[in-house]
């Protein structure tokens, strides 16, 4: 095997073929990165001419000068094939501490155990702990603060129509569909320029639900770096709601936003990242159960394999759901619908002193 550094057009070529890619694995994001100081690598593992792997891979100075190197979602890899992680990895390890780095850190898009919708393992499914495995042998140990959900709930739609797909949501999922379309709710997309939409709506759902949003220039840039290649659209669910929007010029006002959401549709799937509904709106109109029934068709019309809610908070325990999770699920009643469970953020220390002086610090700051 032969670890070499290749160039963004080959990652991407590479990354469109492999089932573990995801758009955090993206020359795009990558020039998110740069804009925020990080240089950016590309890396890959060749055996007779063929690519059997490959990472995006950031870093930047973080401590005392010394570099944090980063793999957003990856690398991209079986790792079930402990001769291609260790060698993969123990080449990164090497090449981060060439290049100033005191530590490395992974998140792949690898899952762990095939679980059904209800979080439970599936019997006969796969379980991967043979890769958490290899990743302990190398040195890495799991983070508490992961880079991206351990848990997601997600919807098959290969071979599936939208009639079907309606027909597998739970009544109540449908119902609230009905509801929102009787009340003249409708789901457009929005223009680069109208994003600040979207912004209010999730600044305000943020303080409400305590997490934190993004700021709108990470909307735009998200939008420069995605829209044209079509792996990206900002929705709004809105509502006119005729004379009580008057302005007070007696003109007549334009509809009322009342939900609104980023996706990314980057590969087989379309991911649901980001969203935010106006809570006094969101009984009388379940707008935000529309849009989701919008991406969900579109999806299923042009071809994605999967739908992908992204995150949910953690397995039910004791039966019980939190509201995040309940409104997921609502969206697939059987086997299609089903919790995604990836391998962790993994560490491991590249230049051991600078590790432990770090790790040490942040100790005394507790």
């Amino acid at each position: 095997m032969r670890f070499t550094e290749i160039t963004a057009t080959d990652f991407r070529k590479f990354a469109k073929t492999s089932p573990y890619a995801s758009f955090m694995q993206t020359p795009e994001i990558a020039k998110l990165r740069e804009k925020d100081g990080w240089t950016v690598y590309y890396f890959a593992v060749t055996e007779q001419d063929e690519t059997r792997a490959a990472a995006m891979v950031v870093a930047k100075p973080t401590f005392l000068g010394k570099s944090t190197f980063i793999c957003p979602g990856g690398p991209l890899m079986d790792y079930e094939d402990a001769a291609l992680v260790s060698f993969f990895l123990k080449s990164l390890k090497d090449y981060a501490k060439t290049h100033n780095g005191y530590t490395l850190q992974i998140s792949p898009y690898y899952e762990l155990t095939a679980r059904n919708r209800d979080g439970e393992p599936i019997e006969g499914g796969f379980h991967h702990q043979k890769a958490v495995r290899t990743l302990e042998h190398l040195g890495f140990t799991e983070l508490s603060h992961a880079s991206q959900p351990k848990y997601m709930f997600a919807m098959d739609l290969a071979g599936r129509t939208p009639d079907e797909l309606l027909a597998d949501f739970k009544r109540s999922t449908r119902n609230h569909i009905k509801k929102a379309e009787k009340s003249g709710v409708t789901v457009r997309e929005l223009r680069r320029d109208e994003l600040g939409i979207l912004k209010q709506i999730t600044e305000s759902t943020s303080k409400r639900r305590g997490f934190t949003d993004r700021p709108l220039a990470y909307y735009e840039t998200m939008y420069d770096l995605f829209a044209d290649r079509g792996e990206v659209k900002f929705l709004v669910a809105e509502v006119q709601l005729g004379r009580s929007t008057w302005t007070g010029d007696g003109s007549e006002g334009g509809p009322i936003p009342l939900s609104a959401a980023m996706f990314m549709l980057v590969g087989s799937e379309v991911v649901y990242l980001f969203s935010g509904s106006d809570e006094q709106y969101m009984k009388d109109y379940n707008a935000q159960y529309l849009i989701q029934w919008d991406i969900i068709k579109y999806a299923a019309a042009h071809g994605f394999k999967r739908y992908n809610f992204y995150g949910i908070h953690d397995l039910p325990k004791n039966g019980e759901l939190d509201g995040i999770y309940e409104f997921k699920k609502g969206f697939d009643s059987t086997e299609h619908g089903h919790v995604l469970e990836f391998i962790g953020t993994f560490e491991t220390p590249v230049d051991s002193i600078f590790f432990a002086l770090h790790q040490l610090l942040k100790k005394l700051k507790i």
